[in-house]
Formats: C-alpha cells, structure tokens, sequence
C-alpha cells in the first residue's frame, strides 16, 4: 500500500478487503450440508469436488471460504444448468 494515513485505521485504508464466511454462511448459501461440502472438499472423499471453493485455515480449529469464490462456484452451478 501507499501513503498509508498514520491517522486513519488500517481498516479503511485497504482497497478491498475480502469477506469471509463461516461454515454456517457457507451451509446457508449453498444449500449443502456440513458433511457434504467437508466430503466435497476431501480429496480421498467419493463425492470431492475439486471445483469447489477451498477452505481458508484461519487458526488450528477455525476455517473460513473466500465468499467471491463461494459466489462464483454458485454462479458456475447455475450457468451449468443449461449445459445439462
């Protein structure tokens, strides 16, 4: 970054920031259940996804998705459909 105002909280200086969504966001969004998106982002699981958003390990027990990458995972979902 640059010319940072010492003055104005880091916060607000940031062009964008990325959201972040918690699991229960991620659940919310989707439709999909807890046990379904962790099968679809286990890469040993049957039902993997590798199209699917990856997790972002915040801390040892705290995990987020980036939401434009959860978003455009819907959209992709959505446009698909008229392939089907």
């Amino acid at each position: 970054m640059e010319n940072l105002n010492a003055t104005q909280p880091v916060i607000e200086q940031c062009n964008h920031i990325p959201q972040l969504l918690s699991i229960k966001d991620v659940i919310h969004y989707t439709g999909l259940s807890r046990s379904t998106i962790y099968e679809m982002i286990d890469e040993n699981s049957d039902r993997h996804d590798p199209t699917f958003p990856k997790k972002v390990q915040l801390t040892k027990v705290r995990v987020v998705w980036v939401a434009s990458e959860v978003a455009e995972w819907i959209n992709n979902k959505i446009a698909s459909r008229s392939n089907v």
